[in-house]
């Protein structure tokens, strides 16, 4: 070691000891005047008196995981029982091919056009001068409030002849884009103008300024929204039955449907989950690695909108033509249905699956919540590799359709446990599987803006940890909880194919309802049932308007 090396160790050594006995002084003449009550080396440290609550928290979302795996491992037993020359007979054949292409078909027509239509509306309402922006960012996210099969129904109504692949692609367009507008108007909020500036300073005009600094900042945006609509398309059952175009859910409906506990429908199911993992397969890699965090310690300024100039008329028009294609058609038509129904078709029924929807959604949503806390607590206070798995396990069930976590939970009680078979265990079981990733979500946001150093001191003054936890964390973070319990009950409002394999007998929610109506072409009867879906999904839509301008500090 040089001699510089040595005197650098000696100094930091002499500095060291200065600190340590300046520490002790100060605690001598403390304890002295009789002002400090002894204090234990951990807590002088800052370091809690009781290890944090990992071990149990570890047990409870491990035990919420593997109750998700249920359905992948239900795939996997039926694919080992019906052996695999059945399995060859049952998914190599014309009908699987004919499936697998109008999904292929589906999905590369859809996306595209929806990120397209996104992308334009976000810059329009986030970028330019145009009038009137907040009323058209409002209504580019209110078509959420429809839900898909009401949208098919709206324009089933008004075109009778609607049908086939360019239909489900135009209500699929109309009633999934705002997945995709969401996320990238919220990422175009935080977009450092800067680095457009830059781009243009270097000689680049508008447009290529655009493709080369703007379109690249959004790819996380895109890739998760355009995952989101993939996601839908697969598992959506009642808009495509309406415009007759076949896809795996409707094939795997109809099979359950002629033939309970059918292995047809099993395969179907098996086939339909590896086009959900194939597609967060390349939503990973086409993601990428890129780092899109902003360098420095400043803010970006705020953005100066570009003019539209001449351009306005035809920029007005687009957001006007969506509100009348995704708000104005549905509205209209259920109207007209309500009107020539008159006041006879608002009978008790409507009432009583009001109810039983709000109980439904609400017990499903906190249950949801409760499962989703363990994890949310993990991923946010003891991160590493466990958690991640862990956490991709409560992830990926998100992402399988209705009608797979249904077909799991018909196959198991029926064969292992007869008496659960049509229950509301099994049902609130499927509601709980299917929207755990949403209440885990706003929980996991919450929980982390809750300090650790309230929970380590609570510890310090004598509380355990799961006290601490329960009276410090959880209290901060309820409002977080109460918004994840809101999104998952207005997603259980609006599902379909679950309640509809798994309702017990006498259980009617507005969904089900609602479609048992459109099944026998009573179009009248069925609308009040879809305007009081509407009316439920409002707040949440409004709540998502609301976030999205929060998190971008607005």
């Amino acid at each position: 070691m040089t001699k510089s090396g040595n005197r650098s160790s000696k100094a930091v050594a002499f500095l060291f000891q200065r600190v340590k006995a300046s520490a002790l002084l100060q605690d001598n003449r403390l304890l002295a005047s009789g002002n400090a009550a002894p204090v234990a080396p951990r807590a002088r440290m800052g370091l809690p008196r009781r290890p944090m609550p990992h071990a149990s928290v570890v047990l409870l979302a491990t035990v919420a995981a593997i109750f998700s795996l249920v359905p992948l491992g239900f795939i996997g037993w039926v694919t080992y029982d019906v052996g695999w020359e059945t399995v060859k007979a049952l998914v190599f054949r014309p009908r699987v091919g004919e499936l697998l292409v109008n999904t292929v078909l589906l999905e590369s027509l859809t996306i595209p056009l929806s990120i397209a239509l996104a992308v334009t509306l976000a810059w329009l309402t986030e970028r330019t001068d145009i009038p009137f922006a907040r009323l058209w960012a409002w209504l580019a996210i209110a078509p959420l409030a429809v839900p898909a099969f009401v949208h098919s129904y709206a324009w089933v109504s008004l075109v009778p002849g609607m049908r086939g692949l360019q239909s489900g692609v135009f209500v699929s367009v109309i009633a999934y884009y705002p997945f995709l507008y969401l996320p990238v108007a919220a990422a175009l909020r935080r977009l450092d103008p800067a680095i457009e500036d830059a781009a243009a300073s270097l000689g680049l005009n508008p447009w290529r300024v655009f493709f080369r600094a703007v379109l690249p900042q959004l790819r996380l945006a895109i890739c998760g929204g355009s995952l989101l609509i993939g996601l839908h398309l697969l598992s959506e059952y009642g808009l495509f039955v309406m415009i007759r175009f076949d896809t795996f859910a409707t094939a795997i409906v109809d099979q359950f449907q002629s033939s309970y506990n059918s292995p047809a429908s099993n395969m179907l199911g098996g086939v339909l989950v590896a086009c959900c993992l194939f597609l967060l397969g390349f939503e990973v890699l086409v993601r990428g690695n890129e780092r899109y965090a902003r360098v420095g310690s400043g803010s970006p300024r705020p953005t100066d909108r570009r003019r539209l100039g001449w351009f306005v008329a035809p920029a007005v028009f687009l957001p006007v033509a969506l509100a009348v294609l995704t708000l104005g058609v549905p509205l209209v038509t259920l109207g007209r249905w309500l009107y020539l129904g008159g006041t006879e078709i608002w009978r008790i029924d409507v009432g009583s699956a009001f109810l039983q929807t709000i109980v439904l959604a609400i017990v499903g949503g906190v249950l949801a919540t409760i499962a989703a806390a363990p994890m949310a607590w993990l991923s946010v206070r003891a991160p590493g590799r466990l958690q991640r798995v862990l956490e991709a396990c409560h992830y990926y069930v998100g992402s399988l359709p209705g009608v797979v976590v249904a077909l799991a939970l018909v196959t198991i009680t029926v064969r292992l446990v007869l008496p659960l078979y049509q229950t509301f265990a099994t049902l609130l079981v499927a509601y709980v599987m299917l929207f755990l990733p949403r209440a885990m979500v706003g929980l996991r946001a919450s929980i982390a803006q809750a300090p650790v150093e309230l929970e380590r001191a609570a510890m310090g003054l004598g509380r355990t940890p799961g006290q601490a936890v329960r009276q410090i964390t959880m209290r901060l973070a309820a409002p977080g909880a109460a918004a994840s319990v809101a999104l998952a009950a207005l997603g259980i409002t609006n599902e379909l194919t679950a309640t509809l394999m798994l309702s017990p007998n006498g259980v009617d929610t507005l969904a089900t309802k609602f479609w048992s109506l459109t099944s026998e072409i009573d179009y009248v009867s069925a609308a009040p049932y879809a305007f009081m879906m509407i009316v439920l999904s409002l707040p949440l839509t409004l709540m998502l308007y609301t976030q999205s301008k929060r998190t971008a500090g607005q």
